[in-house]
């Protein structure tokens, strides 16, 4: 017999891991503060990144800091005001930093990564949005040899995690990709990527399937648990009390005070991640790209161009620094040449990030009928639906199809 799940978080993650779950038999729940999509989920790059398998602390980070720190447009910022509270953080990520580790984390990743165009290709079809995955790979550029030298020890990662790379030069890039500028001396191609034409429509796709197999989407914050005698038995909204079996927490960035309630301390924090959309851009590559020499994507939307990416450290209350978006149009332009920014939008949102660069997928030590889905980073969209549909496998008490020891929520 089904149980009554209730998934908090309606992100790719959050409607991934119901969908699984219904095919399982249980009755699920969704709630969510904002509604389907409105999270990280929006405003992300769109790129399903099957080769990102490398950690964000690499070694020798801790020599980068201060950098991180005197500089806040640089691709890794850190928000002055908020390092006292990030500095426990801090130290386990640059403790997460070490050769060793770096190399068992690509390991870990690389086991989920494997799976995740197929876990995305398979929910897409059944909640009739197939066409929106566009299996093109993606282009990495490269202006300085500097860089691209930079990164050879992470290609050699890659390869070693089986990822396929072909290297193209000068005119070949040109004739590869036409609508850039002719600045780039060095690229990567990865084939095996892919990315959706919008991501904040696949996850509303996702979450009207939900609806569609019988679930409930409901529109709530949750604020609080009620603990039975073997674990959490009802959800506390701000609207209303939500019965339930089983618990997922899915809440992305909000994740560590719900996984707090439920005997989980877990440090999460948070990614403030920026894009730039522009509609009428009129240039528009065949495949998402990424400028090695100032880590941003670029990926052709059906809702415009958009310029995404770095990483500023500054949890879910600062607000935006608009330099970071502008700076993104600024790369745009050198890579591009001229862009109409007519209807332009800029966006900045909260992915949830783990020390260690690896999410949260796991039952509870406490309280055994409380799952916990978090903690993806750059990775949120890419494997979103191969999260959810491990997560179903715990809570429907099957083996898991990959080794979940990696993403222990009790790993700290």
């Amino acid at each position: 017999m089904g149980k009554s799940v209730v998934v908090i978080g309606a992100g790719i993650v959050g409607c991934s891991a119901a969908l699984w779950l219904q095919r399982d038999g249980h009755r699920v729940t969704i709630l969510d503060k904002t509604g389907p999509g409105e999270g990280a989920s929006k405003g992300n790059a769109a790129v399903i990144a099957t080769e990102s398998c490398l950690p964000v602390a690499y070694p020798g980070i801790l020599w980068d800091v201060p950098k991180y720190l005197m500089d806040p447009l640089s691709p890794l910022a850190i928000r002055w005001s908020y390092l006292p509270k990030l500095a426990p953080w801090l130290m386990r990520f640059v403790g997460s930093s070490g050769k060793a580790t770096y190399e068992q984390t690509s390991i870990a990743l690389r086991s989920i990564l494997t799976e995740a165009l197929a876990a995305h290709k398979e929910l897409a079809a059944a909640a009739g949005c197939r066409d929106i995955i566009q299996e093109t790979g993606w282009l990495g550029l490269y202006e300085s040899d500097a860089k691209f030298q930079s990164v050879q020890s992470d290609f050699e990662i890659q390869r070693r995690r089986g990822i396929r790379i072909e290297i193209l030069k000068g005119e070949e890039i040109r004739q590869f990709e036409p609508s850039l500028q002719p600045i780039y001396k060095h690229a990567a191609y990865f084939p095996e990527n892919a990315y959706v034409l919008d991501n904040f429509r696949l996850v509303r796709s996702l979450a009207e399937d939900v609806a569609r197999n019988g679930g409930q989407v409901a529109i709530d914050e949750v604020v609080d648990f009620e603990i039975g005698a073997t674990g959490p038995k009802a959800v506390i909204g701000r609207n209303g009390r939500y019965r339930c079996d089983a618990v997922v927490v899915t809440a992305g960035a909000w994740s560590r005070q719900l996984s707090a309630k439920l005997g989980e301390n877990v440090p999460l924090e948070t990614e403030r991640g920026y894009h730039v959309t522009l509609p009428n851009a009129q240039k528009r590559p065949r495949m998402p790209l990424y400028s090695g020499d100032h880590s941003f994507a670029i990926t052709p939307l059906d809702i415009g161009l958009r310029f995404a990416g770095t990483v500023e450290l500054g949890g879910l209350d600062l607000p935006p620094n608009p330099a970071r978006n502008q700076i993104l149009i600024e790369h745009g332009r050198r890579m591009f040449g001229e862009l109409d920014e007519t209807g332009r939008s800029d966006w900045m949102g909260f992915r949830p990030s783990m020390p260690d660069s690896k999410p949260v997928i796991d039952r509870g030590r406490r309280f055994k009928n409380a799952f916990f889905a978090f903690g993806h980073g750059h990775v949120g969209l890419t494997l979103g639906p191969i999260t959810g549909k491990l997560i179903a496998e715990l809570v429907s008490d099957k083996t898991p199809s990959v080794d979940l020891k990696p993403f222990a929520v009790d790993r700290f």
